[in-house]
């Protein structure tokens, strides 16, 4: 079964912009119940960026999704590291502190990338980010899921690809 791993600005951009919590409570309620049907789900150093703020999103998480939503990547330790060479051998592309944001131990970018290589075949990564392989100064999700054949798709073709609506 495909399961999609949402990237932090998942939440945010949804909460912030196009679906506030007090507007488009059917998305809030779709987003759980994919919760639940288990198709969706993220990583731990997501759940720690949505909740370094204390706001209305972080109070629906903690309200709406359990903890085995958010996935330990500590299992992925492997993959994280093939994830730190590949960033590490683009040294002459990306500046020094893309590669440093990149690889934060705080940032969930990479472990989130890493989680979904970890069973590529079957996970996908869902992120508001697009492809800049000509940026220098930050590594985005897609250009890395592109260099290791890694899927990810947006939020909208997430539920296209779902058959959902709300």
């Amino acid at each position: 079964m495909i399961i999609y791993v949402v990237d932090t600005n998942f939440f945010i951009q949804a909460h912030r912009v196009s679906y506030p919590l007090d507007v488009a409570h059917s998305f809030w309620n779709k987003v759980k119940q994919l919760v639940e049907e288990g198709k969706i789900i993220s990583v731990d150093k997501v759940k720690n960026e949505i909740y370094k703020n204390e706001d209305d999103l972080k109070r629906w998480c903690e309200d709406n999704l359990p903890n085995i939503f958010f996935k330990d990547t500590t299992t992925v330790f492997e993959q994280y590291k093939q994830i730190v060479n590949w960033a590490t051998s683009k040294s002459d592309h990306y500046l020094p502190n893309a590669r440093a944001e990149f690889l934060n131990a705080d940032e969930a970018d990479a472990f989130l990338v890493s989680y979904a290589l970890a069973d590529k075949n079957n996970r996908i990564i869902v992120t508001y980010e697009i492809s800049e392989p000509y940026k220098k100064n930050r590594i985005k999700i897609p250009d890395v899921c592109l260099a290791n054949d890694i899927q990810y798709t947006n939020t909208i073709e997430m539920f296209r690809k779902l058959k959902e609506q709300f």
